[in-house]
């Protein structure tokens, strides 16, 4: 009994930290979700039940971000992946300064998103950018925040900070991988790209599936990039879910109706979360 006790009196500490900072912001983002709750009003909320999640389920700009925002994290997700395989593969095999190099790789993981954004917003600038002012130079003129052109330049600008992200978890998981299949396949007399695609890659598929969830369920969040650069624009090309929802809640004071958005978002990212760890839990057994 005493034991049970003391194990209780260990993680109470930890219990009541998730319910402080985790579950009351939640319990009362749910409540404003069913409320009609305005930053203007002084009064006291009226509970309006589901309305504000039939509104949101119905509102067509609610799914245009999102699927502007599904857009961006396809892009921005499959150029990590690639790059980020392509990178974890030769810091593998680098033999002198392999300390250095990764060092300086992971340095635009430790920037602020918003510092990022704004860097980029002044470095792209069709009148003022560096980049533009040389791309002119050589007779190329291209406007990186243009109609058509500026949901791209948004998730280059988070596949430049985030691909470290990616090196880190799939140069992780190529050094954990069994040395004995691949001596194997090699003194059989298997090609390299015959070895990358037959033992490697399935050998890392596990750890590919979890960095492009851990990425894919972050480039969701993407909000400091839309807020330092385009604001959304032009028109509401780079509207992303978060930034969707900020304006709703924020600029335009309509705090229940931004957290049922919120709430919808979140069950979306739940769902996606269990389906994928149910694969991965089927893929172990099989």
């Amino acid at each position: 009994m005493t034991t049970v006790k003391f194990k209780h009196g260990m993680v109470a500490p930890l219990v009541a930290l998730f319910v402080g900072v985790v579950g009351f912001p939640l319990a009362y983002a749910f409540y404003l979700s069913i409320t009609d709750y305005k930053l203007t009003d002084r009064g006291t909320p009226t509970i309006v039940g589901a309305d504000n999640y039939v509104a949101t389920l119905g509102d067509a700009a609610f799914w245009q971000a999102f699927g502007t925002t599904a857009t961006y994290v396809g892009v921005a997700v499959a150029l990590e992946l690639t790059i980020g395989l392509a990178i974890a593969l030769s810091l593998q095999k680098q033999r002198w300064a392999s300390d250095l190099t990764r060092a300086m790789l992971l340095a635009p993981m430790f920037i602020t998103p918003i510092a990022v954004g704004l860097i980029f917003r002044f470095l792209l600038n069709d009148q003022i950018g560096a980049i533009p002012h040389l791309l002119q130079a050589v007779g190329v003129d291209y406007d990186f925040f243009g109609p058509g052109r500026a949901l791209f330049t948004m998730a280059v600008i988070d596949v430049w900070q985030w691909t470290p992200f990616m090196v880190l978890l799939l140069l992780a998981g190529l050094e954990s991988i069994p040395k004995q299949p691949l001596e194997a396949a090699k003194v059989d007399g298997a090609s390299g790209w015959y070895v990358f695609r037959r033992v490697t890659l399935p050998l890392l598929v596990p750890v590919l599936v979890v960095a492009i969830l851990l990425r894919s369920l972050d480039a969701m969040k993407v909000f400091e990039y839309v807020f330092a650069t385009t604001r959304g624009g032009p028109g509401t090309e780079t509207q992303t879910l978060q930034y969707f929802v900020y304006q709703t809640g924020i600029q335009f004071f309509r705090l229940g109706s931004a957290s049922s958005m919120a709430f919808v978002v979140l069950l979306v990212v739940l769902t996606v979360i269990v389906v994928a760890f149910r694969r991965i839990d089927r893929a172990k057994q099989s």
